[in-house]
């Protein structure tokens, strides 16, 4: 008999997963609140079912691929959520970006009902999502990891066991933002700065990419900014949420995180501009609106 999986969520990295786990031989239950989502998905040959709770019967493991802590609450323990609906034993992969105290609550929520929590953000992006060759960065018990082991596999290239309780992945991957957050704003300054002062904005990206000055956002957000091609894969609005946990983190640890809190504020001016909803790249234009920086327009497609 075939395992069973539920993915919560289809959108860029959720939609991979689910992919990933059909090629492994999963029997995989589709949830999203988007038709044209379910849709892609049922056209890739996976199953959706109308609700969280719907699809979590009979299943061996829930992903929750969805945005914040507020989704993952609703998913979960809404009126149609998932965890009232597993079976004891099952277990409970928690995928979003969320504050380590909420992961920590969490896991003792699903505890007391009987089911077993991974605490496990993902990182890779949209490509390494569809390869199936995520980074999970995740913490719980040893049983749920053996359990959710064949699983895992399935989506990831990379599973970090970080520890035997939820909230050590979060803390993980809080961290990772951080340093995602800083690189996309560094990437969206220089390039204005460059464009601002007269270079060729392709020449720069080559030039830096080839050089000790790059980053893998870097070389993932630029080649956005240079199409003119803000199409969401990783929204402002999802750095505006975890730059946000960042710089909360800092204060309640008594740490100054300056490089933070200067790209918090940058997403957050985008987010004020009306940015909010576009690929987090269009944080270069905040400086665009200044005044001082003519982006390349969205009418050529990067080499």
């Amino acid at each position: 008999m075939a395992s069973t999986a539920c993915v919560i969520g289809l959108g860029s990295m959720g939609y991979g997963a689910a992919v990933s786990l059909l090629r492994a031989g999963i029997e995989v239950r589709g949830v999203d609140v988007r038709a044209e989502a379910r849709e892609r998905f049922r056209g890739a040959g996976g199953a959706t079912v109308p609700s969280p709770a719907e699809g979590a019967v009979g299943t061996e493991i829930v992903f929750t691929f969805v945005v914040n802590a507020d989704q993952t609450e609703a998913v979960l323990f809404g009126p149609a959520g998932a965890a009232a609906k597993l079976s004891p034993g099952s277990v409970v992969a928690a995928c979003a970006t969320v504050a380590p105290a909420y992961a920590e609550e969490l896991g003792r929520r699903l505890a007391a009902m009987g089911l077993l929590m991974l605490d496990a953000p993902v990182s890779g992006g949209v490509a390494r999502a569809a390869k199936g060759d995520l980074t999970v960065m995740a913490s719980g018990a040893p049983q749920a990891f053996a359990k959710a082991e064949r699983f895992l596999r399935a989506i990831a290239g990379r599973v970090y066991r970080l520890g035997d309780a939820p909230g050590i992945g979060s803390r993980v991957k809080m961290i990772n933002q951080l340093l995602a957050g800083v690189h996309i704003a560094a990437a969206a300054e220089a390039m204005a700065l460059g464009i601002g002062t007269g270079a060729d904005p392709r020449q720069l990206y080559e030039v830096i990419v080839n050089s000790a000055g790059s980053s893998w956002m870097f070389q993932d957000r630029v080649p956005h900014m240079l199409a003119g091609d803000y199409s969401p894969r990783s929204a402002v609005n999802i750095f505006v949420k975890d730059l946000g946990i960042v710089v909360e983190a800092g204060r309640a640890a008594g740490l100054q995180l300056p490089m933070a809190e200067a790209a918090y504020r940058l997403f957050a001016a985008a987010r004020d501009q009306g940015l909010g909803g576009e690929d987090d790249a269009a944080v270069i234009k905040v400086y665009a609106a200044e005044g001082r920086v003519a982006l390349p327009a969205p009418d050529r497609p990067v080499d």
